[in-house]
């Protein structure tokens, strides 16, 4: 249903003379013209700008429609493009990464450090067997070792399954399943809020559950006992000190299409889907969207505070910093490890000029109050950012101020795993509204459409459509061509759009409001989470007959889980099975799945043809009316 929005459309915040002055793009309207009067033009201008081993005949290919080609016949490497043209370069001695350990141990690398690392890493890989379009799983926290595993696959052409660090052994274990992965990459573990994460444990219970593994490279991070089973385990540093890993490692050449990595994200069945990115458009749009959108300098210091297993990761961590020669700051750990101001104290260390976080850090951080970051000096900042979800224009506005300093523009992003890069953003020379993603980037066109296609009014909110293919698009799911088409290309066949699964609303301006998912998918600190697979977790709890999830929202972290379990005959609900309820889910997918609140119920809101209605389990949860039940069965 449609409903009537009115958006703070007059609270406005209009950049400086400096920044406009100074920005890359300075006249968006005219760039965003130019680029919708002819796509194919101003996308191959984009794409001069990187390294090709052989140019394209073709730009798009649109003959196999939604199953487009970009840069069809080009032949390229992403490593190529992030490390060897800057190592022939004055950039070979610039730093690439900052990087800092919770703990507060330091590592920088230069690009030629870096670019000798992933060669290394990539002739470690060849000795393990990895040919070009195998798939390598990655499982590891934020350490320098897992942008440098990426990249080595790259390098080589496998393709990489990068799988977040707070994943359980079953959730790794299905994604290694899917991707049928030989080789995992892990480390001994990793550092979380003074605690350690015991990835390796977890690893070697998923390779248990998926013996497809032949080889586990485990990097030392923590330094405890990790078992290590003979023939299958390898110590990262003891490979990395042979022969074998010498310092020079041709990059293979891969041609636009071809696959560069894998990641899963999830969808309105309990299965993950694995969305496909290739080579060469992948790098043409993260590397503009980054450089315009940022308005990326050679004298920046970057900080993207995501994590690479996630897209933002992928796209804003590892290739789109590294492609436009950025210097970038990693750090391992959480944000109020030790005290709430370790990401200041941070910014101030390192005079980060650009931060880029989700709404979620910004409110845990904004509770501790003004007097944390206030200690430390952040006038190094110029830019700031925001991901994940919408952000509300409190935190909007706090961020503007206490971080910013007011002098600060805000772009806050909206894309997805699916679209590679940013979508909807702002660019620094752009006025700007306190929750509103603004407009398009160049070349993408976006609407607000009813279920017929038709566009809506400013104010009325209806599905996100894409109403056009773009290079850094996902390519299929991988091994089931048959549900990309149905869950992106079905809804709006007949006109070719991409519906993107998020409600929204324009309003007089043009400007984007995203208000939030249409399927089953609950946002839980920025992160996507089927219901699905929650409630596949909780019904493989033999108390457990049936189970239904949903988000409900949370000041902190956007949404938070709420469960609702119908029990199997003769179990009693108690507060002992709710703990082990969250106990066996966090042991089934992870901590970031657990349900805030877990209720017992007799019956399950249903339709006639047996579809949990979920909008009367939210409604019944926040204490809203429960509309239109005449679907309900009796």
């Amino acid at each position: 249903m449609s409903q009537e929005f009115s958006p703070p459309t007059s609270e406005w915040y209009y950049p400086s003379d400096a920044v406009k002055k100074q920005a890359i793009v300075s006249d968006y309207e005219a760039l965003y013209r130019k680029s919708m009067a002819d796509i194919e033009a101003f996308w191959d201008e984009q794409a001069q700008k990187l390294h090709w081993f052989e140019p394209w005949e073709k730009v798009l290919d649109t003959s196999d429609a939604p199953f487009y080609k970009w840069f069809v016949g080009g032949k390229t490497n992403i490593a190529y493009n992030a490390l060897d043209r800057h190592v022939k370069t004055w950039r070979r001695n610039k730093l690439a990464i900052i990087w800092e350990g919770e703990p507060g141990d330091k590592q920088t690398y230069s690009y030629w450090r870096l670019w000798r690392e992933v060669n290394k890493c990539a002739n470690v890989l060849k000795s393990l067997g990895v040919k070009k379009g195998d798939r390598v799983t990655i499982y590891m926290g934020r350490i320098p070792e897992l942008v440098i595993s990426m990249l080595a696959c790259a390098k080589i052409g496998a393709v990489h399954s990068v799988v977040y660090g707070g994943f359980s052994e079953h959730a790794l274990a299905d994604r290694i399943e899917d991707a049928q992965s030989k080789v995992l990459i892990t480390a001994d573990g990793a550092w979380l809020r003074g605690n350690i994460v015991k990835l390796k444990d977890i690893v070697d219970e998923a390779v248990h559950r998926s013996p497809i593994v032949e080889s586990v490279l485990v990097v030392k991070r923590t330094g405890h006992d990790v078992k290590m089973q003979q023939g299958r385990d390898y110590w990262y540093h003891d490979l990395m000190g042979l022969p074998i890993a010498s310092p020079q490692c041709e990059t293979t050449v891969m041609d636009a299409e071809d696959p560069l990595f894998i990641l899963y994200t999830s969808g309105t069945t309990g299965k993950p889907k694995g969305i496909l990115h290739t080579h060469g458009g992948y790098s043409v749009y993260t590397s503009t969207t980054l450089q315009w959108v940022f308005d990326v300098k050679d004298d920046d210091r970057y900080w993207c505070a995501a994590d690479p297993g996630w897209i933002t990761g992928h796209s804003y961590i590892v290739y789109a910093p590294l492609i436009i020669g950025a210097t970038e700051i990693i750090y391992e750990g959480a944000p109020n490890h030790p005290y709430p101001d370790r990401w200041w104290r941070l910014v101030a260390e390192y005079g980060v000029t650009i931060l880029y976080t989700a709404p979620t850090a910004i409110r845990g951080l904004m509770r501790f109050g003004d007097a944390w970051p206030n200690r430390h000096d952040l006038s190094s900042i110029r830019l700031l950012g925001s991901v994940g979800e919408p952000i509300n224009p409190e935190a909007w506005r706090w961020f503007h101020k206490v971080i910013g300093k007011e002098k600060s523009p805000i772009m806050d992003t909206w894309w997805q795993t699916e679209t590679g890069g940013f979508m909807i953003a702002p660019m620094p020379s752009v006025p700007l509204k306190p929750g509103s993603g603004t407009r398009p980037f160049p070349g993408i066109e976006a609407d607000v459409v009813d279920e017929h296609g038709v566009s809506c009014p400013p104010g009325v909110d209806g599905n996100l459509v894409i109403k056009g293919p773009w290079p850094g698009m996902l390519r299929t799911i991988y091994g089931d061509p048959e549900r990309f088409k149905k869950q992106y290309f079905s809804a709006y066949e007949k006109q070719g759009w991409y519906l993107t699964g998020d409600s929204a609303r324009k309003d007089e301006d043009g400007y984007f409001w995203i208000i939030g998912r249409n399927d089953d998918v609950i946002k839980v600190s920025g992160y996507r989470l089927g219901t699905a697979e929650v409630e596949s977790g909780l019904v493989s709890h033999p108390a457990v007959a049936e189970a239904a999830a949903i988000g409900v929202p949370d000041d902190v972290r956007g949404n938070v889980i709420y469960a609702y379990c119908m029990l199997k005959a003769g179990v009693t609900g108690s507060p002992e099975l709710v703990d082990a309820l969250k106990d066996h889910i966090r042991h089934e997918i992870g901590p970031i799945a657990v349900p805030t609140k877990i209720e017992f119920v007799t019956a399950l809101p249903k339709t006639r043809s047996g579809k949990i209605m979920r909008r009367v389990l939210k409604a019944r949860a926040t204490g809203a009316p429960e509309g239109d039940l005449s679907t309900l069965e009796e």
